[in-house]
């Protein structure tokens, strides 16, 4: 009988070793040109934009791969890599090592800033009013028109069912509305559709989502459609809504993201006008792989197109 079990135990340990052998493959070499390999082709095959900013990345590995040297630091691998990443112009692209983050932040960086608290505070909403969750808001009285503000400053600052039934109701009798965005960096994006659908009264299409799953450059996978629609509370009443009158989003340059794609999404509806500077874009959703030596990137891995098919990024 023991002869037996360690004959089983024997065979299972061989299947097992073998399965191994079969299914866990070495790690790559731990060098810098594994490392610039594996970066460049997962950009080349994975990368959302490289079409439609006609960059041609088999000239940027011609300019970055023979600066790589068996040799060199950790400091000066780095310094390629962030390099050959900087022509992306993508701030949603990002190289993270225990020593620095790479970033390209020229979306916004040059143009002017066109936001100032402070004026805003002292010259317009005065020490009355309301912080109700992460949105400061007020009612101005202008030319007899009642005005509502709100000013949401990141789409990362969550925000409940409550917070907005409170603001709407407080502006029930309003004739318009300011949503000021200005210097919101983006965020999550479910935060967008929650907000997204307190302005529409039926489903309505707003964009599509396209994700990059081919090799080619222009290789990218079904539509998904991406609606607003009401929504409805436990009790299964209608969430409090603001329909039909006037709504002006201010906009800068440094509207990023969730922030752009919220920007995208409300000018579809009819009675929504934008006001300000173009946003800084980012509209792709990005996705975060691991280099050979542990180092974390990420880049933009699908495509947001409006209605019309204005691409969003």
């Amino acid at each position: 009988m023991k002869r037996i079990v360690y004959s089983l135990l024997g065979l299972l340990l061989f299947v097992v070793s073998s399965c191994e052998k079969l299914l866990i493959k070495p790690d790559p070499k731990n060098t810098p040109q594994e490392c610039f390999d594996s970066m460049w082709k997962r950009i080349d095959e994975k990368y959302s934009f490289l079409d439609y900013k006609h960059i041609n990345w088999d000239s940027v590995k011609a300019v970055y791969q023979p600066q790589i040297k068996d040799n060199m630091n950790q400091v000066e691998l780095f310094k390629v890599l962030d390099s050959m990443l900087y022509t992306l112009k993508d701030g949603h692209v990002n190289l993270v090592a225990p020593f620095d983050i790479s970033r390209n932040w020229q979306w916004y960086l040059g143009y002017p800033q066109n936001y100032n608290h402070s004026i805003i505070e002292r010259n317009y909403l005065g020490n009355n009013y309301y912080i109700t969750g992460p949105f400061t808001n007020q009612l101005f009285l202008y030319n007899s028109k009642k005005i509502g503000y709100i000013y949401y400053g990141s789409f990362s600052d969550n925000f409940s069912d409550y917070d907005l039934d409170f603001i709407i109701s407080r502006f029930s009798t309003a004739d318009g509305l300011i949503i000021d965005i200005r210097d919101n960096g983006g965020g999550i994006t479910n935060n967008v559709n929650k907000l997204l659908n307190r302005f529409v009264k039926n489903k309505t299409l707003v964009g599509r989502d396209f994700e990059k799953n081919g090799k080619g450059h222009s290789d990218f996978g079904m539509a998904y459609e991406i609606y607003a629609e009401p929504t409805y509370n436990k009790k299964g009443n209608l969430n409090l809504q603001f329909l039909d009158k006037p709504i002006v989003i201010l906009t800068n340059r440094s509207c990023f993201s969730a922030c752009n794609m919220f920007v995208g999404f409300m000018s579809v509806l009819p009675n929504v006008k934008i006001i300000g500077d173009r946003t800084g874009g980012g509209g792709g959703l990005p996705t975060s792989y691991q280099l050979p030596n542990g180092w974390v990137y990420r880049f933009s891995s699908t495509a947001t197109l409006l209605p019309d098919g204005f691409n969003i990024e």
